[in-house]
C-alpha cells in the first residue's frame, strides 16, 4: 500500500494506472506542446489481454489502439512516427509474453541505435510463481527471476521490471524523462508481469494530472566557441558533415547560413539527408561509403571537418579512411558528449541549432570570410559529378532492364516537396543517399543506423500518422519486401495512404555486390532455384509475382518495365486513397558510380582459392594506404 496520508487517492489496477498516466503526458520545445504518447500499438495474448486490453477498453478514450500484424513492425511504426515528429512524440507498444515480447527486441535495437524514442510494454511471467512454469516461460538453471525480457536490457536506454503496482510512481516519470532527453533517448522498456497488470493499488490522484516534459536546448560553452572559431580561422579547407541532429534540432536555417556565410561545403550522412533543403552551391549531398564522389573528394581533403549532429559510424568515416588531409582536425558539435569527442575532436557540446547560432555570431565577429579559390574548386567538382551522373542515368544497354539509378531519377522528378520517401537497407538506401535531390523534391527519411530490413513499410505507416499531407513513399528491394509485407494490411485497415516503389532485382543485390568484391564468388544472395548438378542455388531466377502478393494484402498495384510506364504508374498512384505498390523490374548489377570512399571489409586471410587470395592482397594494400587513426 502506498503511503498517501492527506492525499486523495484512486484505486486502479496497474494497467489502468498506466493507461491513465500516459494520456496525461506532454512534451514541449520552443513553446510548442504535443502529446508525448498519443496512441498505442499492440498485439494481445494471454500476457496482456486481461490487463492492458481491459484498461484500454475502460479508460483509453484518449489513447487510441492500433492493430499491427507483427510486434517488430509496431515498434518500427513507432520509430517512423518519432522520427517524423522530431523525437517530440512517439507511440507505446504492448505485447504478450514470450515470442510476443522478443519479437520487439529488433525494434528496440533499431530505436536505441538511431536514438529515437519508443515506449515498449512487454508482458512478463507470473510474479507469484504459484502456477509453476507457464506457457512460453524460459527456465534458467541458476537464475529464477530471469525471463526472455532480459533480452531488452542491452538494447534499451531505460529498463525496469515492475514487481509491485506502486513502482509505477517512480518508474513512469523516469521513463518519460529518458524518452524526452535528446542525449539519452531510445527504447524505454517496462516489463510487466501478466498477473501484476490486473493487481490494484491506491494511487495519488495528482499522479494522473497533465504533465509537461520540456525538451531543453543545451547552449555551448563560450570558451569552446572561442576555440572552435580559432580552428575555423586557421582553416583553408573546412567542410561540414551534417547528421540527424540537424533534423532533430530543426537547425536547417542555421546550417545553411553557417555554410554560405563562411563558404563551407556540406556533406550529409544517411540520417542527415536533407539537412539543406535548397539548391545551395555548397551542398555536396550524400557523403561516405555510398555517398557521391564529389562529396568524397572534397571531404577527403578537408583540413577541418565540422561534425554536426552525427555519430560518425564507419559508413560516414569510410572505416577511418575518409579524411586524408595530413593535418586534418575535427570539431564535434553534438548534444551527446560521447559523439562530440569522437575523432579526437574539439568537443562543442550543445544543441545543433544553438551551437550553430553561436558559431555564426562568433565567426562573423572574428571576420572569417569564404576562400574564393576553394569555392571555385567545390563548384568545378560538383559540375563534373553532375555531368557524369547525367550520362549514367540516361544509359540503358541492349537486353538490360532499367537501372535503379534511372528509376530514382524519374521518381525524383515526380515526387513533390510535401512528400516523404523512406528506405532502410540494401541498394535503395545507398542510392537515395547518393543521388536523391531533396531541394526540388520529397523529404528523404533514411534509416541506416541499424539498416534493418523489414523496417520500411511499418515505418511509413508511422510517418503517415505523423504527417497527413503529401505522399509517403517506401523505396525498397524485393528482398526487403519479402521480409515484411504484411503491414500493408494495417495501412488498408486504417486507410493510411502509403505507396511502395519496389525495385525487383531478384535478390539481396547490395550484399551480393560485397560478396563478389570480397569473396569473388556468388552464394545465397539471389533468388535462384537449386541446380541439381551443383546442389547450389544457382539456377534460374525464382518466378514470384510481387504485384499479386501486394494485391492480396489489399494494395492497388502496377507492374512496370519501362521509364514511361513507371512514370505513368507514379502519377496514377498519387490519385489513389489507399495503399499502393509499384513493382519495377531493374537490372541487378547495374550500379551508380562509386563514392571513392573505402570501407573495411576483409577477404579471407587463409584460402586456397586464387580469386579470394588476390582479393586479400588488395585488401591489405588498401588498408595500409587508406586507414588512419585520428584520436
Amino acid at each position: 500500500m502506498v503511503a498517501v496520508s492527506n492525499q486523495r487517492t484512486v484505486r486502479l489496477t496497474l494497467a489502468q494506472a498506466l493507461v491513465q498516466y500516459l494520456q496525461a503526458q506532454f512534451s514541449e520545445r520552443d513553446g510548442k506542446k504535443q502529446r508525448l504518447i498519443p496512441a498505442i500499438f499492440g498485439i494481445f495474448g494471454h500476457g496482456n489481454v486481461s490487463g492492458i486490453s481491459q484498461a484500454l477498453v475502460e479508460f483509453g478514450q484518449d489513447l487510441p489502439y492500433y492493430q499491427p500484424r507483427n510486434e517488430q513492425s509496431m515498434v518500427h511504426s513507432a520509430i517512423g512516427f518519432a522520427k517524423a515528429s522530431r523525437r517530440l512524440s512517439t507511440f507505446a507498444c504492448t505485447s504478450s509474453i514470450g515470442p510476443g515480447s522478443t519479437n520487439m527486441v529488433t525494434g528496440a535495437a533499431t530505436a536505441t541505435i538511431n536514438r529515437l524514442p519508443v515506449l515498449l510494454l512487454p508482458s512478463d511471467y507470473y510474479l507469484t510463481r504459484l502456477q509453476g512454469p507457464v506457457l512460453q516461460q524460459l527456465e534458467h538453471p541458476i537464475s529464477a527471476d530471469l525471463s526472455v525480457n532480459d533480452c531488452f536490457r542491452p538494447v534499451s536506454r531505460y529498463f525496469d521490471r515492475i514487481t509491485h503496482p506502486e513502482q509505477l510512481l517512480s518508474s513512469l516519470p523516469r521513463a518519460m524523462r529518458v524518452l524526452c532527453d535528446p542525449v539519452e533517448t531510445g527504447a524505454v522498456t517496462l516489463s510487466l508481469p501478466q498477473d501484476l497488470q490486473t493487481y490494484a493499488c491506491e494511487y495519488p490522484a495528482h499522479f494522473f494530472e497533465p504533465k509537461i516534459w520540456r525538451v531543453e536546448r543545451r547552449t555551448p560553452d563560450p570558451k569552446c566557441i572561442g576555440e572552435a572559431v580559432a580552428l575555423l580561422k586557421s582553416s583553408k579547407r573546412p567542410a561540414i558533415v551534417a547528421g540527424g541532429g540537424v533534423h532533430y534540432s530543426e537547425a536547417f536555417e542555421e546550417l545553411l547560413a553557417f555554410s554560405e556565410t563562411f563558404g563551407i561545403p556540406v556533406g550529409e550522412t544517411f540520417a542527415g539527408k536533407g539537412a539543406i533543403r535548397t539548391d545551395s552551391p555548397l551542398l555536396l549531398g550524400g557523403f561516405g561509403v555510398t555517398g557521391n564522389p564529389a562529396a568524397g573528394r572534397i571531404l577527403s581533403q578537408a583540413d577541418l571537418v565540422i561534425c554536426v549532429g552525427t555519430r560518425l559510424t564507419d559508413f560516414t568515416t569510410g572505416s577511418q579512411s575518409g579524411f586524408q588531409h595530413p593535418e586534418v582536425k575535427f570539431l564535434g558539435l553534438n548534444v551527446v558528449p560521447g559523439d562530440a569527442y569522437k575523432q579526437g575532436a574539439l568537443p562543442l557540446i550543445a544543441d545543433a541549432r544553438e551551437g550553430l547560432r553561436a558559431l555564426i555570431e562568433a565567426a562573423r565577429t572574428a571576420g572569417i570570410q569564404p576562400n574564393a579559390g576553394y569555392l571555385q574548386e567545390i563548384r568545378q567538382t560538383k559540375e563534373a559529378w553532375e555531368r557524369q551522373l547525367r550520362e549514367v542515368l540516361d544509359q540503358q544497354f541492349p537486353g538490360e532492364a532499367m537501372s535503379q539509378g534511372r528509376l530514382i531519377k524519374i521518381f525524383n522528378e515526380e515526387a513533390q516537396q510535401e512528400d516523404t520517401v523512406l528506405s532502410a537497407a540494401g541498394t535503395p538506401v545507398g542510392d537515395l543517399l547518393e543521388i536523391w535531390d531533396v531541394s526540388r523534391s520529397a523529404t528523404c527519411h533514411l534509416e541506416f543506423g541499424f539498416s534493418c530490413m523489414g523496417y520500411d513499410i511499418p515505418a511509413a505507416i508511422g510517418v503517415r500518422m505523423a504527417q497527413p499531407r503529401g505522399e509517403v513513399y517506401v523505396f525498397l528491394g524485393d528482398g526487403n519486401f519479402l521480409m515484411n509485407p504484411t503491414e500493408l494490411v494495417t495501412a488498408l485497415q486504417e486507410n493510411l495512404k502509403i505507396t511502395l516503389v519496389l525495385s525487383e532485382n531478384h535478390g539481396f543485390q547490395s550484399i551480393h555486390g560485397h560478396q563478389k568484391a570480397h569473396v569473388g564468388h556468388s552464394l545465397g544472395n539471389e533468388f535462384r532455384s537449386r541446380r541439381t548438378s551443383s546442389n547450389r542455388l544457382e539456377g534460374d531466377y525464382v518466378k514470384i509475382d510481387l504485384a499479386k502478393t501486394a494485391e492480396g494484402f489489399g494494395a492497388k498495384t502496377w507492374r512496370t518495365t519501362t521509364p514511361e510506364s513507371f512514370r505513368t504508374a507514379l502519377r496514377a498512384a498519387r490519385q489513389e486513397t489507399g495503399p499502393c505498390v509499384i513493382v519495377v523490374e531493374t537490372e541487378p548489377m547495374r550500379r551508380l558510380p562509386g563514392s571513392g570512399v573505402w570501407w573495411d571489409i576483409a577477404a579471407a586471410e587463409v584460402t586456397s582459392d586464387p580469386v579470394t587470395q588476390k582479393l586479400r592482397v588488395e585488401y591489405e594494400e588498401e588498408r595500409k594506404r587508406f586507414q588512419r587513426v585520428y584520436y
